[in-house]
């Protein structure tokens, strides 16, 4: 595995920890979080990132994960993980007792349990109390029996987060009194992530010498590999954009980003991208864009150069994650093939955009989707459900995973992971369009993906911010 992807694979969680006071008396003397089944679904980890802190799991979540442990995909297995791991602490103490984490994870100093609001007593707990869970948070509801396990813990002294997910959730423990949190691991600051290239205020003169000398010079602030520097006169609109590769600013070489696969860059952004995708030396492309900004299309674009035109890959893979916008349409016919072409369709467009033109690929072609069918019978393009990703090599590949912003970090591990020698990857997506309820701009593993890898020297990134597919596309990305 490539050193890089060794380091990001091996970071650890972290959560910063609530701080309080000392408690006044109660069940146990170290801060206690209370951790809703969302929690542990989306990270079997979660539980190891409390410390010295005491971490609680109510009854309700282990019949939730009941729910979930034969399920064949991340929640599954995450649930899985999380029933081993308490089984295995449950050997060195009882989970009611409190058992110590150490044992799997020798960070921690603290211990889990295992409780029910009935266990703790909630008899002894005021009549409000009662009032409440009885006339407005039933205990039918598995969300409430696991607000009341912190709530009785709360009134009996203890100092309590509780720590969900669930947005909804958060607010009932909020207005019950509890201190609340998201779960903070693999979380980026989204205001300040990498957008891949500085904007430089230069003159005339200077950007005229980089034309002429092919480099430049920044003194201060070092530069990330494969990171992009603008040089720009807003006075005269002259500017001069590099690359920092290999120690220094270099220009940006316009005869191979220029025309690729019948299309050119339509502005700075996808022409900083065209010298990524293009570049086999960089082995893991990030774009970042919204509607229309190009993404995808520039990724197929250097992906039908790369491996049909000069043959330095073997084949094209796409996949992108089922995760429907709205109402799911239900079962779907046929073949693996065909039941991927209703995801595949934005895909689709794109190839069909693309391969319109082209004479290669369609001498003898029929009706119907000539071009793209050609590319797949020829066995240089391969469509794939992240499904089925799992446990795969993939050798000497141009891989393209669309709509990247709607799996986890883990997810994205996973995939990353599945690269082969002389594998080429690329992520593209738009954080600001998630439809996995789980995720958000700053936890979804595209932006985490970005922000852990950017100091990678085989990394490289570009945020598109403008909308080139109409003019109607554009208005709507821009005021909708």
């Amino acid at each position: 595995m490539p050193e890089f992807f060794r380091h990001f694979f091996s970071q650890g969680l972290n959560v910063a920890a609530y701080g309080g006071g000392t408690p006044k008396e109660g069940y146990c003397m170290h801060k206690m979080f209370v951790l809703d089944t969302n929690v542990l679904l989306h990270s079997a980890k979660s539980i190891s990132v409390f410390h010295d802190n005491d971490v609680v799991i109510p009854m309700a979540v282990i019949e939730e994960l009941d729910k979930f442990k034969k399920n064949s995909d991340e929640l599954g297995r995450n649930a899985r993980a999380v029933i081993r791991n308490l089984d295995h602490l449950r050997r060195n103490g009882h989970l009611y007792q409190g058992a110590p984490l150490n044992p799997i994870f020798p960070q921690c100093t603290g211990k889990l349990y295992v409780l029910t609001a009935a266990e703790l007593g909630d008899e002894a707990v005021n009549g409000e109390f009662k009032k409440v869970f009885s006339d407005d948070l039933g205990n039918n509801s598995p969300d409430n029996r696991i607000l009341r396990v912190a709530y009785v813990l709360k009134q009996k002294g203890n100092m309590v987060v509780f720590i969900s997910k669930d947005i909804n959730l958060r607010l009932k423990a909020d207005a019950l009194g509890l201190k609340v949190m998201d779960l903070e691991t693999e979380k980026v600051d989204t205001v300040s992530l990498h957008s891949g290239f500085r904007m430089i205020e230069s003159t005339v003169e200077d950007i005229e010498q980089i034309y002429h000398t092919g480099k430049a010079e920044v003194k201060g602030n070092p530069f990330f590999s494969n990171e992009f520097a603008v040089f720009v006169n807003q006075e005269s609109k002259k500017y001069a954009v590099c690359r920092f590769k290999n120690g220094r600013l270099n220009l940006l070489d316009n005869a191979l980003s220029n025309r690729v696969w019948n299309i050119s860059p339509k502005n700075r952004e996808q022409r900083m991208a065209l010298d990524l995708l293009l570049d086999p030396e960089v082995q893991l492309v990030t774009l970042i864009g919204g509607a229309g900004t190009g993404k995808t299309l520039l990724a197929l674009a250097a992906a039908l150069q790369l491996v049909v035109k000069q043959e330095l890959f073997e084949r094209i893979l796409v996949s992108r994650p089922i995760v429907p916008l709205g109402n799911d349409i239900g079962f779907l016919p046929g073949d693996k093939n065909s039941k991927l072409s209703s995801w595949m369709q934005p895909i689709f467009d794109n190839l069909d955009f693309l391969l319109g033109n082209d004479t290669t690929l369609n001498k003898g072609k029929s009706a119907g989707r000539s071009p793209t069918d050609a590319l797949i019978n020829s066995h240089k393009l391969d469509l794939e459900a992240l499904t089925y990703i799992r446990g795969r090599s993939i050798p000497r590949q141009f891989v393209i995973i669309d709509e990247a912003q709607n799996l986890t970090p883990h997810e994205i591990k996973t995939i990353i992971s599945r690269a082969g020698e002389g594998t080429k990857m690329v992520l593209t997506g738009d954080p600001q369009q998630i439809d996995n309820p789980y995720l958000d701009a700053s936890s979804n593993g595209l932006s985490y993906t970005v922000d852990r890898l950017k100091e990678q020297a085989i990394f490289g990134h570009v945020t598109l911010a403008r909308s080139e597919r109409s003019e109607l596309a554009g208005i709507a990305a821009r005021y909708l």
